[in-house]
């Protein structure tokens, strides 16, 4: 239990920054599932715009500390690499 007014700051600070965090993460997983979802079906412009929608979220997300940003840049990629597939 946190006992200094300093640590009782700091524990109402990390439960606000988690709910932004798993907003944040909740929001990013939208916008991903519906660009694996215009993938799926196989509708190159759709998924190519879902696309365009999602990166800046998660580079966003990145840059906010919530995913790393190695992990947005290789997502970004292989979902790019797979909608050029799409047209081929």
């Amino acid at each position: 239990m946190a006992n200094t007014p300093s640590a009782i700051k700091a524990v109402r600070k990390i439960e606000s920054r988690t709910k932004t965090n798993i907003a944040r993460r909740s929001r990013v997983r939208t916008f991903l599932r519906k660009v694996e979802e215009a993938i799926a079906t196989g509708d190159k412009d759709a998924a190519a715009a879902a696309l365009r929608a999602a990166q800046p979220e998660l580079q966003r997300a990145a840059g906010k500390g919530v995913f790393h940003k190695n992990m947005a840049n290789r997502k970004i990629s292989r979902l790019a690499q797979r909608i050029k597939a799409l047209g081929a």
